[in-house]
């Protein structure tokens, strides 16, 4: 591609690189100048223009993002994506319905390193996706860019993201309470909530005594394809009421605590092929903690081990809560 200034009667079909004012109106930056362009911008007295000239073996920027998009999403409802029309050298991703993004960084990596003018901008992977939220934006910086950087960018490239689906089509939470009190509505809600952006209902409330025999029985008991449980009482250990409940019931847990705050106090087990999770108490509020993490990739079907949970802990201090009993002070503090 040729950039740079030349006489405005020598630039009949180059692509304006600045907008401009013309006698008539403005003409934007982009535009592959016509002769009334160019009659309109000699009227408001410009006698040069800085512009873009493709030459052999060019793509502009339009096609080289949409011929991109393509290579990066060969299959867009198995990706469940959809991909926007090009324009100023842009594609925009879109999640079709809600799910989990998914990317394979090296190859992501390697779209990127190809030719600086060839981007790809992503939200993280593991990203809970909305439906008809974006994904990434992959982006021509330049006007145009040579067609085998296109390429090679797109050699490798197929199926570098994707939207991780639901798998569940239901979930059963037992609430456990330490008194003849019924728990607050609120636990139940902000889970309510979590699980409705996912497509995916709560069956009818339930509620036992915060002891061991009473909670496995519910576990037994539970419709749902994924089995919920936020104790009246916060989990402490392994062999608290509501692990050794798990395992009561025939269950095991697999995974208690995680490195990520708030959330310390999940855990995370299976009973009969459906995936238990122990809540922490901070599930009680829509706030996102670390039981989100787990939740939306247990209900992709995204494997969660162990190693899983304890590689969360970089990245996973998500908020101060001021009303914490012993607030976090520095050394000297």
């Amino acid at each position: 591609m040729k950039f740079g200034p030349v006489p405005l009667n020598e630039a009949l079909g180059a692509i304006l690189a600045h907008s401009l004012q013309g006698a008539s109106g403005k003409i934007a930056k982009g535009t592959e100048l016509a002769r009334a362009d160019l009659a309109d911008l000699a009227a408001a007295g410009h006698s040069e223009l800085t512009v873009a000239r493709l030459e052999a073996g060019d793509m502009h920027e339009d096609a080289a993002a949409a011929a991109l998009a393509n290579a990066l999403v060969p299959d867009p409802e198995e990706q469940g994506i959809r991909i926007s029309g090009a324009g100023t050298g842009r594609v925009n991703l879109y999640a079709v319905q809600a799910g989990l993004v998914r990317l394979d960084r090296a190859r992501l990596d390697a779209f990127n390193a190809v030719d600086p003018m060839i981007t790809i901008a992503t939200v993280p992977d593991c990203h809970r996706a909305d439906a008809g939220g974006m994904l990434a934006t992959i982006k021509v910086i330049s006007y145009a860019v040579p067609e085998a950087a296109v390429q090679r960018a797109c050699t490798g490239a197929a199926g570098a993201i994707k939207v991780a689906l639901p798998v569940f089509s239901s979930a059963t939470l037992i609430e456990t309470r330490v008194s003849n009190d019924t728990p607050s509505d609120k636990g139940r809600a902000a889970m309510a909530g979590r699980l409705h952006r996912m497509g995916i209902p709560l069956s009818d409330r339930i509620v036992v005594p915060h002891r061991e025999a009473e909670l496995a029985a519910a576990i037994n008991d539970a419709s749902g394809d994924l089995v919920l449980i936020l104790t009246g009482s916060a989990t402490s250990d392994v062999m608290d009421v509501a692990p050794r409940a798990v395992r009561l019931s025939g269950g095991e847990v697999t995974r208690f605590g995680m490195p990520v705050d708030p959330g310390n106090l999940l855990f995370l087990g299976m009973h009969q092929g459906r995936p238990v999770i122990g809540l922490p108490g901070c599930a009680r509020s829509p706030a996102l903690n670390g039981a989100d993490w787990v939740l939306e990739r247990v209900i992709c079907g995204i494997p969660v081990t162990a190693q899983d949970i304890a590689a969360m802990g970089v990245g996973g201090l998500l908020k101060e809560i001021p009303t914490r009993p012993m607030p976090r002070r520095d050394a000297e503090g």
